[in-house]
Formats: structure tokens, C-alpha cells, sequence
């Protein structure tokens, strides 16, 4: 029996049957995708690396978050300027959280990267509270739905990839 499936792609609706699936990279990289290695850590999250303003970190990918964002404690290691923001934050079971901004900061996730990215500064440690209570590593950050979308991201769960777009 053979699957199809539709996919979205720059616009562009794209059927691939299943036995096409396995050569997803390949068709990506026609597409002039950036491929990019994923780590799914014991708590189920795909974990990446980045690096802010040339320094590298541990990311959490999380297309339910809408913008990505540091702990306060890494602004310094990644020389972020932040300021403050009236925007208030939630999730992972946190709500009213002070925020602050920084703007204009370099990412770079494999060869893919922005020079004006904008990050939300707040406290994560209840995010790292509890990877550690799953025996996994803790973060820097997130990566948000701002980037996956401005990146035209694809997420490869089965073989652990993360596509970008240039």
C-alpha cells in the first residue's frame, strides 16, 4: 500500500508517496534547506545547538512557544543587551512572569543564522527544575515559534533533523 502525503513548502503545496519519505533530505536540500542535527533528551524534547552573539548553547525546540528566549543567568555569557518589557510571560506551568527584551543579537543554528534575532528574557528554571528531575541536561533557552517560522523550519522527528531555509 502506498501512503501520500501533502506537504506545505515555501507556498507551494509538494506530494511525496512514502517510499519518498527516506530521501526527505535530499528533496530539502534541492530546496536549498540547511539540515541540522536534533538530540531527543529523556524528557522527549528535541534539544539543538545554537549559538547567540558567536557563543554556543543547548536549546530546547519548542514550536509551542511563541518567541524564543534565554535565562536571565546566560545574558551575560551570551552578551545580550536586555531591556525591560511590559510583556508578561507563561507556560510550562508559569504564568505573570517579568520579561525583558534583547534585540538585534546574532543566531546561528548550524549554518543557518539571523543577525536580528529578538529574544524574551526570563527565568526558565522551572523548565530546568524539571529536565533535571529527568536526569537530562538543563538548557540555555528555547527556540520558539518566531524562528521555526521565519526559518521555514521542517522537523524531522523520525531521524532527529531540523530543516532551515536560508
Amino acid at each position: 500500500m502506498t501512503i501520500y502525503l501533502y506537504g506545505y513548502l515555501n507556498k507551494k503545496v509538494y506530494l511525496l508517496k512514502t517510499k519518498q519519505m527516506s530521501s526527505l533530505a535530499k528533496f530539502l536540500a534541492t530546496k536549498k534547506y540547511i539540515e541540522v542535527p536534533l538530540v531527543l533528551t529523556g524528557t522527549h524534547h528535541l534539544e539543538v545547538d545554537c549559538s547567540i552573539n558567536n557563543q554556543p548553547g543547548k536549546f530546547i525546540l519548542d514550536t509551542g512557544a511563541s518567541s524564543s528566549c534565554v535565562d536571565p543567568g546566560v545574558v551575560e555569557y551570551f552578551s545580550l543587551f536586555a531591556e525591560e518589557s511590559d510583556v508578561k510571560a507563561a507556560g510550562a506551568g508559569a504564568i505573570n512572569m517579568q520579561t525583558q527584551v534583547s534585540t538585534d543579537n546574532n543566531l546561528a543554528i548550524g549554518d543557518w543564522q539571523i543577525n536580528d534575532a529578538q529574544l524574551v528574557i526570563f527565568d526558565l528554571s522551572h523548565v530546568n527544575e524539571a529536565l533535571e528531575q529527568h536526569n537530562a541536561a538543563k538548557v540555555h533557552g528555547i527556540i520558539g515559534a518566531d524562528i521555526l517560522q521565519e526559518s521555514d523550519a521542517i522537523i524531522d522527528y523520525k531521524n532527529e533533523k531540523l530543516f532551515l531555509k536560508p
